[in-house]
């Protein structure tokens, strides 16, 4: 995925599931663990919250998520 641009919450979970199938790592998201738009994301054993998947991520969002998540944006 690129760093230089944003993307919405929608496709960066698609991105996700499908890093997610290639590693055979555990993938869910939960829409109740969050407040209002919001979800949780579990990653194996990592978790980080989520906004509203209509919209945009911008690019330090996004990579604090990765962070958060353990992976490198570049893997998407």
């Amino acid at each position: 995925m690129c760093e230089h641009r944003s993307v919405r919450g929608s496709e960066f979970l698609r991105k996700l599931h499908a890093l997610a199938r290639r590693n055979g790592v555990p993938l869910r998201f939960v829409a109740a663990k969050g407040k209002g738009s919001h979800g949780t994301v579990y990653f194996g054993a990592s978790s980080t919250v989520l906004k509203d998947q209509k919209k945009e991520l911008g690019i330090g969002l996004l990579r604090a998520i990765c962070k958060d998540l353990g992976i490198d944006p570049q893997d998407l």
